[in-house]
């Protein structure tokens, strides 16, 4: 028998490895294992797949923050009681999912406290520890209970019984309500489970209003994924207290007399970023990017910072903001408006002629913004050739910057942003595309260079960084898109080096309007999800090595914590305030120990943010597109399931389903590697790309989902999602033909 290969140098055996998570007392995830054998740089890399064989061959499980020998339990976790029986209280892991469909363990629960305070159902975080009678747990923290509240919508049927329509469109059906709590038909609310069988249904536990309601779209995102919108009266009264903090001009520097400008949306609540520019007289720019100073009025562990960190970022909805600070902060005394003073952390950088960053120096600064100006605008005065001198020279800066940028070719993916206007009620007045500007790109690249200048500054002088990552993309997406793309017969090789350019050249090399949108599409979906996290791994799609972002602390967690970085790291620390705020405003001490478990969860929460975002602007699409029902769109097909088509609307964006039902009286078979629907006696086919006139046939404000069906309609007709099956009244039962469905078939035995 071949003896076993030894370990790499540094990297410890896996029996090594074993004992460390049995004997450690915390629990024990990649970063204590490194920790614990002082692995670095590439030796970590092998650690990693060191750990995926272990749990490949059955020796451990858990995740990569904590794990445990196979069949155990971790050393922290978080246990479900299930019996309490003379007294002595049992659980068992709340969450539990081996290979081998194992049983879960029973653990006896050691309680400190007299009285019984658990009860069966009860969770708790508790300490676990195998003796030789077995396991037991000592509590640390008893936790809510997890029965997760339901949304959606009350419907009473013709029984007089209340239904819970859905509001999720992978939900199909209605859930029966046992308890209204006063709903009334038509109220959207939240209800949780009634019992434990899901015959049980649910009880009604909020009323919510009107889903109908102006900003209610928004609503339903908010507590559909849980994000905090109401600031806690500490947070607020804390929130005054900083905005009072006076600014002390012999510590930062004085630009007060630079035509800084802000460029913004027209209807921007907060202005955390503007720039300024001028020749510096050797073909070159001097150029300043101001941003507001938020690390001066929120600093490491004050309930300001708490709350921010538990929000990570500000959601953006077409009827409303859910800011990450309060609005005395977001929208006032942080918020760069035109004519105020205001603090700012500044960067100033030397660009060359070519648009190379040359140098770069950071300070705290006093700025007065000259202006506040919209993208139109400030384009328009470009235009027209009536600018004025700053923002002419702020353009003739950013054609440097451009000439860069085009020489490092990052990925260009223009692809259509949709916008959503509300009138002064907060009805839909229009959707459209938003359109591109070249003011857009010019604080664009205002801003990535400000962000590189930060990564790069950071890491001269070794301090912490969180970093926006942008991995390249896997090699199974890779594959995906190569398949997909022999569907318009064009190649792409993988045994290539993969770069931003590579699928730029592809994407110029496609004449058709229609085809290049979709193989936009196609990239972008073959890309990784950007994150932030203290190791560099630079960013891919910016063709960049080391990126960073620092220019909106005002609706960025990430920004913060760059912000006090740089402080720590170039003594721009200010006078101590009075009061009750926290004495410092460079990084903390947590900060710098949890900068990892920091980044993932505000990479979640700006994850979670986008979704409810997308969510809601496909609401008001539906809701928009609710009063335009038998009317014909053209739309053009964005992907083929077993199941039907889904259909885009050119030029408005709302994505719908076309049922396999609709397409006609024929069966449509799947051929997977065309990705098309096949006609079995016409031959008709439906692949990604076909343009379609297609009849709107259902618009749900309320799930955001679309319906189409084909203006010949030849086929099915669309049957209603949602709503529970129609009662006929006689007393409180259903009533109507009973046993074997007509189209099931008999299938008993034949008399001989």
């Amino acid at each position: 028998m071949a003896r076993p290969p030894k370990p790499a140098p540094g990297l410890p055996t896996k029996q090594q490895v074993l004992d460390f998570i049995q004997a450690s007392e915390v629990p024990a995830g990649k970063r204590e294992i490194a920790k614990a054998f002082g692995l670095k740089g590439q030796e970590k890399i092998a650690l990693k797949k060191l750990l995926r064989d272990m749990a490949d061959e059955g020796l451990i499980d858990g995740k990569r923050t904590a794990f445990h020998l196979m069949g155990g339990v971790p050393k922290v976790t978080v246990l479900r009681v299930i019996e309490i029986d003379d007294g002595e209280t049992i659980a068992i892991p709340d969450s539990w999912s081996p290979d081998d469909a194992a049983p879960p363990p029973r653990l006896r629960l050691v309680e400190h406290r007299k009285g019984g305070a658990l009860r069966a159902g009860d969770r708790v975080l508790a300490r676990t520890e195998e003796t030789g009678s077995g396991w037991i747990a000592h509590p640390m923290k008893k936790l809510p209970n997890q029965a997760e509240a339901v949304m959606g919508v009350v419907e009473i049927d013709g029984s007089g019984k209340g239904w819970l329509a859905p509001i999720d469109r992978r939900v199909r059906h209605a859930t029966p309500i046992s308890d209204l709590a006063g709903a009334e038909p038509g109220n959207l609310v939240l209800a949780e489970p009634a019992g434990r069988s899901p015959r049980a249904g649910v009880r009604v536990i909020q009323v919510l209003g009107d889903p109908l309601a102006p900003k209610a779209f928004s609503l339903i995102a908010i507590h559909k994924h849980g994000i905090p919108h109401v600031f806690p009266g500490e947070v607020l009264d804390e929130g005054q207290h900083a905005a009072k903090l006076p600014l002390s001009e012999d510590r930062r520097e004085d630009l007060r007399r630079l035509p800084i400008v802000a460029i913004d949306p027209a209807d921007a609540r907060d202005h955390d970023d503007a720039i300024w520019a001028e020749p510096d007289g050797a073909g070159g720019f001097r150029a300043v990017v101001a941003i507001a100073d938020v690390s001066f009025y929120v600093r490491p562990g004050g309930k300001l910072d708490r709350e921010a960190r538990k929000r990570g970022n500000s959601v953006y909805f077409p009827d409303r903001v859910v800011p990450m600070l309060p609005e005395v902060l977001s929208a006032d005394v942080c918020s760069l408006k035109q004519g105020e003073d205001r603090a700012a952390m500044v960067c100033h950088l030397s660009v060359s002629q070519s648009g190379q960053v040359t140098a770069w120096r950071f300070s705290r600064a006093l700025v007065r913004i000259a202006e506040n100006v919209a993208y139109e605008d400030a384009q328009a005065r470009i235009d027209s050739g009536d600018a004025e001198e700053h923002l002419v020279n702020l353009w003739a800066c950013w054609r440097a910057l451009e000439a860069a940028r085009h020489k490092r070719d990052p990925l260009e993916l223009e692809l259509p942003e949709r916008r959503v206007l509300l009138d002064d009620q907060g009805k839909i007045a229009s959707i459209a595309l938003r359109e591109r500007l070249d003011a857009h790109r010019v604080v664009e690249d205002f801003m990535i260079a400000a962000n590189v200048a930060a990564a790069k500054a950071l890491e001269s002088k070794a301090s912490p960084v969180v970093y926006r990552i942008h991995e390249p993309p896997s090699r199974e997406k890779l594959v995906a898109l190569r398949d997909y793309l022999e569907t318009f017969e064009r190649k792409l090789a993988l045994g290539q080096v993969i770069t931003p350019g590579l699928f730029n050249r592809m994407i110029k090399d496609v004449a058709d309007e229609s085809e290049k949108a979709l193989i936009m599409e196609a990239v972008l979906r073959s890309q990784t999800q950007a994150y932030y996290g203290p190791r560099n791994a630079g960013h891919f799609g910016l063709a960049l090595g080391s990126y960073a972002h620092f220019t909106s602390p005002i609706r960025r967690y990430a920004d913060l914590l760059v912000h006090r970085a740089l402080v720590d790291a170039f003594g721009l620390e200010q006078p101590k305030p009075h009061g009750d705020l926290p004495p410092d405003s460079g990084l903390s001490d947590r900060d710098r120990a949890d900068l990892a478990r920091v980044s993932e969860a505000i990479s979640a929460a700006e994850r979670r943010a986008m979704e409810a975002e997308r969510e809601t602007i496909d609401r008001y699409v539906a809701a928009w597109l609710a009063g335009h029902i038998g009317e014909t769109f053209e739309t053009r097909v964005t992907g083929v399931q077993r199941f039907g088509l889904f259909a885009t609307i050119v030029g408005l964006g709302g994505d719908g389903l076309v049922p396999v039902s609709v397409l006609g009286a024929e069966r449509f078979y799947y051929d997977e590697a065309a990705r098309q629907l096949v006609g079995e006696s016409s031959g008709t086919t439906y692949a990604i790309g076909d343009r379609l006139q297609l009849r709107l046939a259902e618009a749900n404000p309320l799930t955001g989902a679309l319906k189409f069906e084909p203006v010949d309609g030849v086929g099915s007709a669309i049957e209603p999602r949602g709503k529970p099956l129609p009662l006929r009244k006689k007393g409180q039962h259903m009533v109507g033909r009973r046993g074997r469905p007509g189209n099931i078939r008999h299938q008993g035995r034949r008399k001989r």
